[in-house]
């Protein structure tokens, strides 16, 4: 069974390049017919927020996406915060120490600073002199039982025999041990893990058989690779993601505040949109592959051969439509940022995919009904069936539900003749009596239409008596949608005379001084 995971560390709210994580596991996961787990890393308690995990576990719940294991949920494969594994970390070290792949480092903080700046002036690339590897096991040991302070690094200097380095979203790489630390720590004098040993002995241990993070660990595989065989073990494949980038170029990070979940989730962004938005990002590498040579150190992962077609950057897509056509292979190998502009796009299109789904109205109209009545506190017209009217009639123009009050607050209360919007609109018939007059025309019509009221057959006479009135089209309507609404963009008029009704109509018709 595939078996991912995803890894945050607890130290703020989870932003977008996190959730977009989240979400590529949940996507492999289900797409392989396997399952996720969510593993807080918090071994690094200066950079721990308190709060974190339970801020995580929202943002991930209000997404829809459900971890199978973690925090609250089945413990078979737990503990699942890393604090909580301490002795496993260590009794990997330990088998690193006995098999001569790692040894105890005892050099103090100054001392290690005054080898790094001996090195860096005799102009050498290597960041450490490898001084502990010259002490003896013996000397090593008692050492250790007398209490002194060290820390355990990998032994690199004959790096193991294994395959080469293969990604699934940059394939085939090239030898970067010459880029790596001189013997890397692997766990610290506190007896707390490095990532490098971590996650090597969690994701073993748990049966984790992808591991997909940041781009930023893809210098750090080959260490990953060689402690994998060291340890005598299979390691998993591994996808390197590209990250998301701000809208101005910058990299995406926790100090960004526009970009955690939780502002978004409190803007009353739609989920399924946001998911949408962020599964785009990135994915529209478009290629063709061929089949691997038997010989190649790559061939021991399946190929296919087949032309691949990204989605439209701005593809309207539901979680299962995201499932089945997700590849990581599909993903480009560079940087990609957030369009702002293709969220709002997104998002007005997944509002109405659910306001035309069975209950779907109901439920969005349940969502922005307290909105409503706090704007308009006064109205009567706050009910659940208006709002779900409004809704219908705005359609498109809706990008956010929490926008209703603001969009449209003509549904809800008498509109605002004396701003400033208004009077624009009345000025292109700057005639008091001339406008009383085809205000007085109307209120007939509505008068002898009102028993039988048709929003449609009503316009029609409307349209009728603007052309018997000889008064220029387009005056005629930017005045009487003064009347109506009091905003000059907004829905089709008959539209808003359909959900205001004749009543409320022959109200806003009534000619009187403004």
């Amino acid at each position: 069974m595939a078996l991912l995971r995803f890894a945050p560390s607890p130290t703020g709210p989870l932003h977008f390049g996190g959730l977009r994580m989240a979400l590529y596991n949940h996507l492999v996961a289900k797409k392989l017919n396997g399952k996720w787990i969510l593993r807080i890393e918090d071994t690094d308690s200066t950079r721990s927020v308190p709060g974190s995990v339970d801020g995580i576990r929202q943002a991930l719940a209000w997404a829809g996406l459900e971890y199978d294991y973690g925090p609250e949920k089945d413990n078979s494969l737990g503990p699942y915060f890393q604090t909580e594994r301490l002795d496993l970390y260590k009794s990997y070290a330990n088998r690193l120490l006995d098999s001569g792949h790692a040894y105890r480092c005892f050099c103090s903080v100054d001392k290690l600073n005054d080898i790094r700046e001996r090195l860096a002036r005799s102009g050498s690339s290597i960041s450490y002199d490898k001084t502990c590897t010259h002490i003896s096991e013996e000397e090593s040991n008692r050492k250790a039982r007398a209490g002194e302070k060290f820390v355990v690094r990998i032994n690199n200097s004959h790096a193991p025999e294994r395959p080469a380095a293969r990604d699934l979203v940059f394939g085939r790489l090239k030898d970067a041990h010459a880029s790596l630390s001189t013997d890397s720590v692997l766990l610290k004098s506190d007896g707390f893990p490095t990532y490098h040993l971590a996650s090597v002995a969690d994701d073993h241990e748990m049966g984790i058989t992808h591991v997909l993070r940041g781009e930023e660990w893809i210098t750090s595989l080959p260490l990953h690779l060689d402690l994998y065989a060291h340890l005598k073990l299979t390691p998993p494949l591994f996808a390197h993601i590209p990250i998301l980038l701000n809208p101005d170029g910058t990299k995406m990070s926790k100090r960004h505040g526009d970009v955690q979940v939780l502002d978004y989730m409190r803007r009353g962004w739609e989920p399924s949109a946001i998911l949408n938005w962020l599964a785009l990002a990135g994915w529209g590498a478009k290629h063709h592959e061929v089949p691997s040579s038997p010989s190649s150190p790559s061939s021991s992962h399946p190929v296919l051969v087949k032309d691949k077609e990204a989605p439209e950057s701005t593809a309207v897509m539901t979680m299962d439509q995201m499932i089945d056509a997700f590849d990581l292979e599909m993903l480009t190998q560079r940087s990609s940022g957030l369009d702002p502009g293709k969220l709002e796009y997104l998002n007005r299109h997944h509002l109405m995919m659910q306001w035309t789904q069975e209950d779907g109205l109901q439920k969005l109209a349940e969502r922005v009904h307290e909105r409503v009545k706090e704007a308009f506190p006064l109205s009567k017209y706050t009910s659940l069936p208006m709002i779900k009217r409004v809704i219908q009639v705005l359609e498109q123009r809706i990008t956010n539900l929490q926008d209703l009050p603001i969009l449209s607050p003509y549904f809800f209360i008498e509109p605002d003749l004396t701003n400033a919007e208004a009077q624009r609109m009345l000025s292109v018939m700057p005639s008091e009596d001339e406008r009383r007059a085809m205000l007085g025309y109307l209120v007939t019509i509505v008068d002898a239409e009102a028993e039988n009221w048709d929003a449609h057959h009503v316009f029609d006479r409307f349209a009728e008596e603007q052309a018997r009135s000889g008064i220029k089209r387009g005056h005629f309507y930017k005045v009487l949608r003064a009347y109506l609404t009091g905003m000059k963009d907004g829905p089709p008029l008959v539209d808003v005379m359909s959900v205001l009704g004749p009543e409320r109509t022959r109200l806003r018709l009534t000619p009187s001084s403004d």
